[in-house]
């Protein structure tokens, strides 16, 4: 297996204590402030990076209000402000703008998005494919029959879920939109053009939505993950290419990875208040928030870039929004006590720390309220690769896995998924991880708001759960048949570690 979540985004390549400076504007984690007033010091240094902050504020708009002019006296520059939930986005050249921001009255937490504000080009930052060849493409549209897209017979994860099926009765509703944040979405591929719904889509990747000259669409050299996950869920039913899960629905790009493919706060922000104010029913979250791969409750900068999205999130979901997200492809088990991170910060240089993912969580799929989705291969299987763990997976869904592990049954050439992009034209191609599994699920979310649409999230899902197929616990799991256990699922045949609720259902979310 290659590189598997050292990747921005949540899709892998198959087969194949924190030493941070003053300088960045962290402090360390308990390092004491100054009791809060609401003057900020006189003396402000401006001769550091220029660095994003997020500062989280409680008491309402009027607090807000004196807390922009805090950001200012403190050498800060106000990017955007929630009013709504109390979130001011800041750049500042202050070395302790953080530090000082902590001490104003009204501030719950601040900290810096990001370790380095000149982030270097990564080669990383494409996802690894597996193109689609010509003539596995005339193969499937061979076997393909008269109710079928010419590319349906390569998709062996649509009948994992019954989604084929489920299709039989109803494609989904135009009038449900599901926002995908990632790394944009190419609106005029024909299988995507038809679903796309403009009104909600836009680029957050400064922190600030940018809706003009079509700003949501990748750009030329950029990932084509987004695209890939667009298409799982909503690749239209029209006698051309793939379908997706919700053939019927809209899909929304909201683009918050940068062009080197980091995600960054202010951006995944953005996003998730963007989505919740354009009328978006659903959101799916395919990547976690850089540059930390677990964030620590302790270190006063992290603890707020949690604070910040746990407003987001809780926010749009008090409007009605879903959020699902992608466990990740790490083979951890996000329950253990101790996990070790070389990863992090991915913008600067890593450090080695031991974490616990209760106390560090993996953000967005570990906030509350979010759907957490781990993946499976074509065998019905945990993922070799699929992050797991008792109460912390929600539900399972098609990721895929090395074919040499879990081959599928003809005629699937793959056990990867495949998808929509853009590059080479108007194509398709293969890729695998929890990535992949998340837009399954959101896909059959969509399908289920659009049977029931006055239906609030919380009701939306208990219906999810509710209508998964259980699936038992997968021990013991040698998943390479080398002897040796790859990892242990708990839990019972309802609810476990490796398939929370069981496997995702599209027909059942159609039907009931």
């Amino acid at each position: 297996m290659a590189h598997l979540r050292s990747r921005r985004t949540r899709a892998i390549a198959l087969p194949a204590g924190l030493a941070l400076t003053a300088s960045l504007g962290f402090l360390p984690a308990g390092a004491a402030t100054a009791a809060p007033t609401d003057d900020t010091p006189a003396a402000v240094s401006t001769d550091g990076p220029a660095l994003s902050y997020v500062v989280n504020v409680d008491g309402g708009r009027s607090a807000v209000a004196k807390v922009k002019r805090a950001v200012e006296k403190a050498g800060g520059t106000v990017v955007i402000a929630y009013d709504s939930i109390g979130v001011i986005v800041a750049h500042s050249q202050n070395p302790d703008f953080a530090g000082q921001m902590r001490a104003v009255k009204n501030v719950a937490s601040a900290g810096a998005t990001r370790t380095n504000p000149l982030v270097p080009q990564r080669d990383d930052a494409i996802d690894a494919e597996q193109p689609l060849t010509a003539e596995q493409m005339e193969a499937a549209a061979a076997k393909a029959t008269d109710e079928q897209d010419p590319l349906e017979p390569l998709q062996w994860d649509l009948p994992a879920i019954k989604a084929d099926k489920a299709h039989q009765r109803s494609l989904g509703s135009s009038k449900v939109t599901v926002a995908v944040l990632d790394s944009g979405i190419d609106d005029t591929h024909p299988d995507i053009a038809q679903n796309f719904d403009r009104r909600a889509s836009a680029n957050c990747v400064s922190g600030v939505p940018v809706t003009e000259n079509d700003a949501w669409r990748p750009a030329a050299g950029e990932s084509d993950h987004g695209m890939h996950v667009a298409g799982t869920i909503a690749a239209a039913k029209n006698g051309f290419g793939v379908t997706g899960v919700a053939p019927g629905v809209k899909v929304s790009s909201l683009k918050v990875a940068n062009p080197d493919g980091f995600f960054y706060t202010e951006a995944v922000l953005c996003g998730f208040m963007w989505a919740a104010d354009h009328g978006a029913d659903v959101t799916n979250n395919s990547y976690y928030v850089d540059p930390w791969l677990y964030n620590c409750k302790a270190d006063d900068d992290q603890k707020a870039l949690v604070e910040t999205l746990t407003r987001a999130t809780r926010y749009a979901e008090r409007k009605g929004v879903v959020h699902v997200a992608s466990a990740g492809n790490s083979r951890t088990d996000l329950t253990s006590e101790e996990v070790t991170d070389t990863t992090s910060p991915n913008d600067t240089t890593p450090v080695t720390r031991v974490v616990n993912p209760r106390e560090c969580p993996d953000i967005p799929a570990m906030l509350p309220g979010v759907v957490t989705v781990s993946a499976t291969g074509a065998k019905g299987l945990k993922s070799s690769y699929s992050n797991y763990g008792h109460g912390v997976i929600d539900i399972a869904a098609p990721g895929g896995d090395s074919t040499a592990l879990q081959p599928p049954e003809a005629p699937a050439t793959s056990g990867l998924i495949l998808s929509t992009t853009f590059r080479g034209g108007h194509t398709w191609n293969y890729k695998a991880g929890t990535s992949m599994a998340a837009p399954h699920v959101a896909g059959v979310v969509a399908l289920i708001k659009s049977k029931h649409p006055y239906l609030p999230a919380a009701g939306v899902k208990a219906l999810l759960y509710a209508q998964a197929d259980d699936r038992a616990c997968t021990n013991p799991y040698d998943i390479n048949g080398d002897g040796t256990v790859d990892a242990v699922c708990e839990g019972g045949k309802g609810k476990n570690g490796f398939y929370g609720a069981g496997m995702v259902d599209a027909l059942d979310a159609v039907r009931w």
